[in-house]
């Protein structure tokens, strides 16, 4: 299961999958109306066949299915194809679950309820963003203290260690580390990893701060840093406070 935005002939192919047939229908028409094709899928097991078939350029996947977990069903599917822009969708707001999703390689969310612009919006950036990276050039190293992003092969490795982010949080980290010591503030984070169209809501800057704090930070000395009533900024650890 392969292909990016372009890479085949024919529109941009849209995995949905939910098990609500009047929900999967209803993104169906939006994806549409879009101008990318739908594929459709009610239940894991079918979502993985069809993703197969089709190769998608990008899903939007339902955290709860009636027979695999979505958890599960996005795991397969980065095992297949580690670049491939997923959105999952999900009725729990709580926190750890919205961790949960992004820790097994989600790259955005949206909860329900939800607008059918706000999907759609959230997977034009996704795969604006996978276009971007499949014709990237650059092949610049951020070096942070012992924190190193190679920026063509999309690797990230802290004191040696590899560090496997979702294609979001690469963003993320790639824009901290472009201002170090600066302290960016959420609507400066929000317009450069999403879109200066999109008012991200909630809090969505902390989930995804939150997100690569786990992976980044944990069982080491923080770099990542929250500037209270400003913003975050990423330092090397040795730089302290």
């Amino acid at each position: 299961m392969t292909g990016s935005p372009g890479s085949r002939t024919g529109r941009v192919r849209v995995l949905i999958v939910d098990d609500e047939p009047a929900l999967n229908e209803v993104l169906s028409v939006a994806v549409t109306e879009a101008g990318w094709r739908p594929y459709p899928a009610l239940d894991g097991r079918s979502a993985l066949s069809t993703a197969r078939g089709c190769a998608p350029h990008a899903v939007v996947l339902d955290g709860m299915l009636p027979d695999l977990d979505g958890l599960q069903v996005l795991r397969r599917l980065r095992l297949e194809n580690p670049k491939l822009p997923v959105l999952m969708l999900t009725a729990r707001d709580a926190l750890e679950h919205r961790l949960d999703g992004l820790e097994a390689g989600a790259d955005d969310y949206v909860t329900k309820p939800f607008s059918l612009e706000e999907v759609v919006l959230r997977l034009r950036g996704l795969l604006r963003r996978a276009a971007s990276r499949d014709g990237r050039t650059d092949d610049s190293v951020h070096v942070l203290g012992d924190l190193v992003m190679t920026g063509d092969t999309l690797e990230v490795r802290r004191a040696g260690v590899p560090v496997q982010l979702t294609a979001k949080e690469f963003d993320l980290l790639s824009l901290l580390l472009g201002h170090p010591r600066q302290v960016l503030s959420k609507a400066q984070i929000l317009d450069h990893v999403w879109s200066s169209s999109f008012d991200g809501g909630g809090n969505l800057v902390e989930v995804y701060i939150s997100s690569l704090r786990r992976k980044i930070d944990k069982g080491r000395a923080p770099m990542i840093h929250t500037v209270r009533g400003l913003g975050y900024a990423i330092r090397a650890a040795e730089d302290g406070r």
